[in-house]
């Protein structure tokens, strides 16, 4: 160890690429990513497979500023203190209590999902019993 890093506190840079991809992944995986993409590609055909690529670059590239942002000032602790600090403070609490809702709404999803997955193997069961 430095003696720079025994004296000062903080973050820490000792996530490798390999591990960030693997959060990702995670990340991405969840029980709605396959219902919905299921339903999608029924409905759309696989035209769906271009709207998918349009989005995900679009979420790549706000993931990279997003990141270059985070790194530029290691005291912000994520992206609504930046956007309290460049768009004001009312601005920052209402992108905060809507990042909750949006959680909140896909927590409610995804508890939706799991039910739906578990009444196809168990088609006698009611769906509101693994919720």
């Amino acid at each position: 160890m430095t003696e720079k890093s025994k004296t000062k506190k903080g973050y820490q840079r000792g996530l490798k690429s390999r591990h960030i991809q693997l959060i990702a992944l995670g990340g991405t995986i969840g029980t709605g990513l396959f219902l919905g993409s299921g339903k999608s590609i029924h409905l759309a055909g696989p035209s769906i497979i271009l709207a998918y690529l349009l989005t995900g670059g679009v979420c790549f590239l706000l993931m990279r500023a997003m990141g270059e942002l985070l790194l530029s000032d290691l005291e912000s602790h994520s992206f609504i203190d930046f956007i309290a600090r460049y768009l004001g403070q009312d601005i920052g609490v209402v992108a905060g209590w809507t990042y909750w809702i949006c959680w909140i709404t896909i927590a409610m999803a995804d508890v939706t999902a799991t039910g739906m997955y578990m009444q196809y193997w168990f088609p006698q069961m009611p769906r509101w019993l693994t919720v």
